[in-house]
């Protein structure tokens, strides 16, 4: 009777070492789900931004965020195109083929198209 008692003692104690052993891992766990890590928050941040994107736009739009790179701007449509090359102070002294080239210069999105 005595080796059974003491059998059944080492087995409580070795199930009550083993709980507290995997007790602890998950505390620390369940305190690391409560605050994001930088990552994880980056991600969350980032996926809010991504509402409405879909497919590729959306993949590469979050690759880029995610490495905290600014997005690319957007392109201009011809229209916004022609009102800014408009609005150029240059455009409104120019008359004929000066104003001609000019604008075809501003349009095609050349760097130094007024100067």
């Amino acid at each position: 009777m005595s080796s059974r008692l003491s059998l059944m003692v080492a087995s409580v104690a070795l199930a009550f070492a083993a709980s507290t052993a995997f007790a602890a891992p998950q505390a620390a766990d369940t305190a690391a789900t409560k605050a994001p890590n930088a990552q994880q928050q980056r991600m969350a941040d980032c996926n809010k931004q991504a509402t409405g994107k879909t497919g590729d736009e959306r993949k590469t739009f979050m690759s880029s965020c995610l490495k905290g790179e600014a997005p690319a701007p957007a392109k201009m449509t011809q229209q916004e195109k022609m009102k800014a090359c408009n609005a150029d102070p240059q455009a409104k002294s120019l008359k004929g083929d000066a104003r001609k080239q000019f604008m075809s210069t501003c349009l095609s999105g050349q760097p130094n198209a007024g100067h």
